[in-house]
């Protein structure tokens, strides 16, 4: 295992396929500012290198035997709130795409993404920003809606949308209604005649207030609460 060099970014690469890991892990590898400090192919074994290492930033294959990706990742965000979860996947429009975002992943990838959009995911996932495109999380969650029923019922269940919000400030609602609707700063900023480093601020109380990891999560809830 390598050791974290100064301030390059901690990164742990799961995947049941040695040669895909090994790829990826040779891509990540090759920018200055990340370190890859872990491989594995289980779930289970990611769990207890993350334990371990403390990475950044997890890139978590889907499917492989065992335990899944999904499950894995629900542990380890649920352990480890500062980790990163990138979930990586066949389809975008995958089942699995959208279980790991509500088990707290914080973006999907394809497995055809480039190596160096990979490499700048995980960047852009560990300084805390959305990777997955609103109108890509919004396709995930339309697709999850009108899935079957026994798929459906997994969704996670919710409070009324007065209930939930009610921790929020007048001010605090409308900025959440912008997030859930995909806009990001500058946009809410101009929306509201608001700077926008009092959106950011905003923003930061609201993820705060109702426990959501990054705006990827924002969107999900908010349709989940029916907030349009």
């Amino acid at each position: 295992m390598n050791e974290i060099d100064g301030d390059a970014l901690g990164v742990i690469v799961v995947d049941d396929q040695p040669l895909e890991r090994t790829g990826i892990a040779l891509i990540l590898d090759s920018d200055d500012d990340i370190d890859v400090i872990g491989e594995t192919g289980s779930g289970e074994a990611a769990i207890e290198l993350v334990a371990y290492h403390q990475p950044d930033v997890v890139l978590m294959d889907v499917r492989m035997p065992g335990m899944g990706g999904i499950e894995a990742s629900r542990i380890i965000t649920s352990e480890h709130p500062s980790v990163k979860v990138i979930v990586l996947t066949t389809f975008d429009l995958d089942d699995y795409a959208f279980g790991s975002l509500q088990a707290g992943a914080s973006a999907f990838l394809l497995k055809s993404t480039r190596p160096g959009a990979l490499v700048e995911a995980v960047k852009t996932v560990a300084s805390g920003e959305a990777v997955v495109a609103p109108r890509i999380t919004t396709r995930l969650i339309e697709h999850y809606l009108d899935a079957p029923a026994e798929t459906a019922q997994r969704r996670r269940q919710v409070p009324s949308q007065s209930s939930e919000l009610e921790v929020l400030s007048p001010r605090e609602k409308d900025i959440f209604t912008a997030v859930a609707r995909g806009l990001n700063n500058a946009e809410i900023g101009a929306e509201l005649h608001l700077a926008q480093s009092t959106v950011k601020s905003h923003i930061n109380s609201i993820f705060a207030k109702l426990h959501l990891r990054d705006r990827v999560h924002a969107v999900i809830l908010g349709y989940e609460l029916g907030v349009r």
